[in-house]
Formats: structure tokens, C-alpha cells, sequence
């Protein structure tokens, strides 16, 4: 009897509980939701970061359809709900239990209005309701939107996240967010200038951009000080990461530059035949890799990644054998003519412009990254340095040297070299000048659709992308050496980082323009380029 009296106690207890204790809090978050209807923006702020505060996934629908301009309440009873407009009416949903709850004309709900401040913390709530997730990106996302927003309501889930969280990226993350917010949201001195020594340790141009609202505005000698002091050194280290910035982007175009250019010091260098095509031979090895694609998406979709393994022998052999049968059908009719074989080869990448528009037509075409080429590095300042120019700044290095390594540890190196040196004595030797000249002809144009391959990662794919490309590669043969494969590299990397330096003061345009005339005077001195070939076809 006392057991059954304890047990049916014990059951009155758990029952009450259940509806006078855990309802309050369910309780809270529908007069949360209500408040949300409200006229006063400031109170509507108010309720998102209690909102936020609790934590709860089920705010998150709530948030959302505010933020989209679907939240609206019922005149009838002014129950907050979610509508969608299907047709002529309004389907309502519970925005905390998703249910529906009814169809109305438009006349009979009333939407909830949002300025651009409140969807600015409202963003940053629903960010910090992600701050527990496991996914990483998420966390980090995550942080951010809570920085942007500064919302003083998302410091106790920012604390929460900070004791679970053993990603140091993301811990650095968090506590940025958590040092904004507290600077702008408290007024104890000690507690700021412990945010603006946090802040200090991270150089972001949005770090930058917030101490410098915070100078605008602040009246707190102590705080003002040390916030200029940080806002100095983190301007600083800002210059410094753009440089290193800038440097890799120069790089970065330079490899772009040596790869377009290293096909035409070939042939230039050999036969002096200045070939107004070589940015057509570029074109079809991007095409080829497309192809290739194409065919790997259709035929061996779970393959997709070693596509360009296939595609950069491929798109070396259409290149090259478009070469040959340029060389042997237009150009060797033409040696000794450099006019003439300069408007034969620019009519002929007119032909194959329109012979590549007429098979794959004129818009762009896409050209995937694979898997292991996508993503980036983010480095210190805000710096990114991607992986597709990373893998082509080291594809064109080894380009380089495999070819350095033909041409000097090959007997065909060897005769090319002979037939660039002195073409008649290298004749007279018994070398087979023509063919020579048709290989040679097809290695750089071979070259050239690599280069196809390789800007296929990083530009558009369409009928004129050589074009882009050429006169630039003109200019790091002449510059660099005709025919010299050092200079051409120191050539290339010069004139990328050259331009990428002068971009940020003088604009795209103006820098190609200096480039262009620093060029013109340099050959006034040095004719012959950086690194000039010797030998008696070239002294005289």
C-alpha cells in the first residue's frame, strides 16, 4: 500500500512537471515569436537574440522565413505563422512545428516587416545556431556571420561553442567574434582592451575596417590608444601579406605566360618565323581538354579526376600534328618572308577560329576542375592562394625542364640546337634541316596545347582564348631571349610580377600599357633580349 501510494506520488510529480515546468520554456519562445510581430524594431532585435540564445534548431525555420519576408500573422486570432502563396491563397504553417494550419486569402494575414539592421542580426543568428555543428565549414560560416553582426545576445552560445571546440582555425574564429562584440557591447575599459588585444591578433581587412569604425567613434582615451596602436600594426602586416600576395599572383601569371610563350621561343628561335597562329594551337589544346571531359563524363563519370592526365598527352598530339602540317603546308613555303608568313599564319588562325565556332560554336564552354585542383590555401591577411594556380605554377616548371632536358640530353636537342646555332653548317653535317624544322615546328606547337590545357583551369574556353595570350608571349620571347629557354622563364616571371605590382596603382590597362613601353626601351638597348644565342648564323 505504501509503495502504491509512493508510485502514484511519484507519477503526480512527473506530471506536473511536465506541464507546469518544461512548458514555461516552450512558452517563452512562442512569446519570442510574438514579439516578433511587434512594431518596434528594437524589441523584434530583442526577441531574434533571445531567440538565438536558446539554442533550439526549431528557431532556426522561424529566423529563416523572416529573413525571406515570409513570416506573417493572422488577423484573425495574430498567430505568427510561415506563408507560402500557392495559386490565389496563402498556405499558413506552425513555424515552430512546421504543421499546416490553415489556407487564407492574402487580405486576411499581415507580413512581418524587417529593416536591413534587423536582418543583419538575424543573420548572425542564425549563424551562431550553427556554431555547435559538426561540420567545420558550418563553425566557420558560422563565426563569421556572428562577427559581422556583433549581436550582444550570441555571447553565452559563443562561450558554449569555445568550451567544446578543439579546431584551433575555428577557436580563432570564435574568439574574434566573441572580442568584436564585446568591444562594441560593453563599457568596461579592461574588458575592451582585452577585445582590441585579440582583435590585434588578427591582420583580416575586416579586423582593419572594424578598429577603424571603432577610432571614428570612440571617446575612450585609454581605448582609442591602444585600438590605434593595433589598427598600425595590423595595417602593417596587411602590406606585407599584399605583397606576398601580389608576388604570388605574379608568379602565378608568369608560369601562365611561360607555358603560352616557351612553344613560340621554340619555333621562333629556330626557324624566325614569327607564327600569328601559335595562340589558335593554345585554343585547340583547351578544346581537346574539353573534348576529353566530355568523354569522361559520359563514358567514366567516377574517372572524372584523371581527366587531364588523358588530356595532356592529347592535347600535345592535336597541337603538334596541327603544327606539322602548318609547317609543311603553308610555312616552308615561306622561309626567308617574314611578311608573307606573317599574314599566312594570322589568316590561318582566322580559319581555325571560325573552323572551331563552326564544330563547338561561339559561347564559352565548361571546363571542370577536378577534385584534387579545387579549394584554396588562406593564409595570414586574408591571403588565398588557390590550388589550380598553385599545380600550374609547378605544371609549367616541369614543362620547363622536360624540355631543357630534350634539348640537351636528346640527339634531336642536340640537332635543333645545331640548326638554330648555324643552319647551313648544320646542312652541310648531313642534318636533315626540313625535317628538323617540321619537328621542331610541331614540339612547340605541342607545347602550345599544353599551355591549352593548363589555361583551361583558369579562363574561359571559348574560340578567342589564344588570342589573349599572344602578343603577351611575344613580348617574353623578345624580351627574355629568342630562342633561349632561361630567358624565356626569366622573362616570364619578370613581366607577370612586373604587371601584378603596377595593377593596384595604375589599373589593368595603364599596367599593360607600362609593361608594353618598359619593353620597347629595354630592346633599344638590348636588341637581342636578356639572354642572347651565340653562334655564327646569329653574329652575322
Amino acid at each position: 500500500m505504501f509503495v502504491s501510494s509512493t508510485l502514484r506520488k511519484t507519477v503526480f510529480t512527473l506530471v506536473i512537471g511536465f506541464f507546469f515546468v518544461i512548458p514555461p520554456a516552450f512558452a517563452s519562445i512562442d512569446d519570442d515569436i510574438t514579439a516578433l510581430a511587434g512594431k518596434s524594431f528594437k524589441a523584434k532585435i530583442a526577441a531574434v537574440e533571445k531567440l538565438a540564445a536558446t539554442g533550439e534548431g526549431r528557431v532556426v525555420p522561424v529566423l529563416e522565413a523572416l529573413l525571406k519576408g515570409r513570416l506573417f500573422t493572422r488577423k484573425s486570432d495574430h498567430k505568427v505563422v510561415v506563408a507560402v502563396k500557392k495559386g490565389a491563397i496563402y498556405v499558413l504553417t506552425d513555424p515552430l512545428t512546421l504543421e499546416e494550419v490553415g489556407q487564407v486569402a492574402k487580405k486576411e494575414i499581415k507580413k512581418v516587416r524587417a529593416n536591413n539592421k534587423l536582418r543583419g542580426v538575424i543573420r548572425g543568428a542564425l549563424g551562431g545556431l550553427t556554431l555547435l555543428s559538426p561540420d567545420r565549414a558550418k563553425r566557420i560560416e558560422a563565426a563569421e556571420a556572428v562577427f559581422k553582426s556583433r549581436s550582444p545576445g550570441m555571447i553565452p552560445v559563443l562561450e558554449k561553442a569555445l568550451e567544446r571546440e578543439m579546431d584551433q582555425d575555428v577557436r580563432g574564429k570564435l574568439q574574434l567574434a566573441q572580442a568584436a562584440i564585446r568591444l562594441f557591447s560593453t563599457k568596461n575599459t579592461d574588458a575592451r582592451l582585452a577585445a582590441v588585444e585579440t582583435l590585434s591578433m588578427h591582420a583580416t581587412p575586416e579586423v582593419r575596417s572594424l578598429l577603424g569604425n571603432l577610432l571614428a567613434e570612440e571617446t575612450d582615451s585609454k581605448v582609442r590608444a591602444v585600438a590605434s596602436k593595433a589598427l598600425s600594426g595590423i595595417e602593417e602586416r596587411l602590406a606585407l601579406w599584399g605583397a606576398v600576395g601580389n608576388l604570388f599572383q605574379g608568379i602565378s601569371l608568369g608560369s601562365v605566360l611561360l607555358l603560352a610563350a616557351v612553344g613560340l621561343a621554340v619555333t621562333f628561335g629556330v626557324m624566325g618565323v614569327i607564327n600569328m597562329a601559335h595562340g589558335e594551337l593554345v585554343m585547340l589544346g583547351a578544346y581537346t581538354t574539353f573534348v576529353i571531359q566530355e568523354l569522361f563524363r559520359t563514358y567514366l563519370p567516377g574517372g572524372f579526376d584523371y581527366s587531364l592526365f588523358v588530356a595532356i598527352p592529347a592535347a600535345f598530339l592535336v597541337a603538334g600534328l596541327f603544327g606539322i602540317a602548318i609547317e609543311r603546308g603553308i610555312i616552308r613555303f615561306l622561309y626567308g618572308r617574314p611578311l608573307e608568313t606573317l599574314l599566312a599564319t594570322w589568316g590561318l588562325s582566322l580559319v581555325l577560329q571560325q573552323l572551331v565556332r563552326t564544330i563547338f560554336g561561339p559561347t564559352n564552354r565548361e571546363v571542370g576542375n577536378p577534385s584534387w585542383m579545387s579549394g584554396y590555401i588562406e593564409a595570414a591577411g586574408g591571403l588565398v592562394l588557390t590550388y589550380n594556380r598553385i599545380y600550374i605554377i609547378v605544371f609549367s616548371l616541369l614543362v620547363l625542364a622536360l624540355l631543357a632536358v630534350l634539348l640537351r640530353k636528346t640527339a634531336f636537342g642536340l640537332q635543333m640546337r645545331a640548326v638554330t646555332q648555324n643552319r647551313r653548317m648544320a646542312g652541310s653535317m648531313g642534318i636533315r634541316t626540313g625535317t628538323i624544322d617540321a619537328l621542331t615546328f610541331g614540339l612547340g606547337s605541342g607545347i602550345a596545347g599544353v599551355a591549352g590545357v593548363a589555361l583551361s583551369q583558369i579562363d574561359n574556353v571559348s574560340p578567342n582564348l589564344g588570342q589573349a595570350y599572344l602578343i603577351d608571349s611575344f613580348m617574353v620571347v623578345v624580351f627574355g631571349g629568342v630562342g633561349n629557354l632561361w630567358g624565356t622563364l626569366v622573362g616570364a616571371f619578370s613581366l607577370g610580377m612586373f604587371n601584378k605590382f603596377l595593377e593596384p596603382h595604375a589599373g589593368a590597362v595603364l599596367a599593360k600599357i607600362l609593361v608594353l613601353v618598359a619593353i620597347i626601351l629595354f630592346i633599344q638597348k638590348r636588341p637581342r633580349g636578356l639572354f642572347a644565342l651565340k653562334g655564327r648564323a646569329v653574329e652575322t
